[in-house]
């Protein structure tokens, strides 16, 4: 199971493995109160569309082609975060005010299709 948090929420045992999905560490946020199992650089986005999408819900759509296209390339990235969730809850934590347009949102559900097309449940859907 793959849930998704805010890093200036806290930290709760429901939460299972956290992950930091972010490449540039969140503002304001000391590592040792983080509650982090891991910092998961390579899994976000590369700098160039991070900065090209700069939190811009009106380029959502063509980001999300844009980082599946990166994660696509780079499955050595991903791969672990989604064995992980096969096992047990991962948390993917984000550092971004905006819950509905960010890397993490996009993240969980390019592992939920991926989880998805090897179980053989493909949804149809464009991305």
């Amino acid at each position: 199971m793959i849930k998704l948090k805010r890093i200036y929420e806290p930290a709760t045992r429901d939460d299972g493995v956290r992950v930091l999905v972010e490449r540039l560490w969140p503002r304001g946020v000391k590592k040792a109160s983080a509650h982090l199992d891991e910092w998961a650089k390579e899994v976000a986005p590369s700098g160039v569309l991070r900065r090209w999408f700069h939190h811009d819900p009106t380029r959502w759509d063509e980001f999300r082609r844009r980082y599946f296209r990166e994660l696509d390339e780079n499955e050595e990235r991903w791969r672990p975060l989604l064995t992980s969730a096969s096992k047990r809850r991962v948390t993917p934590v984000y550092s971004s005010h905006d819950r509905e347009h960010n890397n993490a949102v996009a993240l969980k559900e390019y592992l939920e299709r991926r989880r998805q097309s090897r179980s053989g449940h493909v949804r149809k859907e464009a991305a």
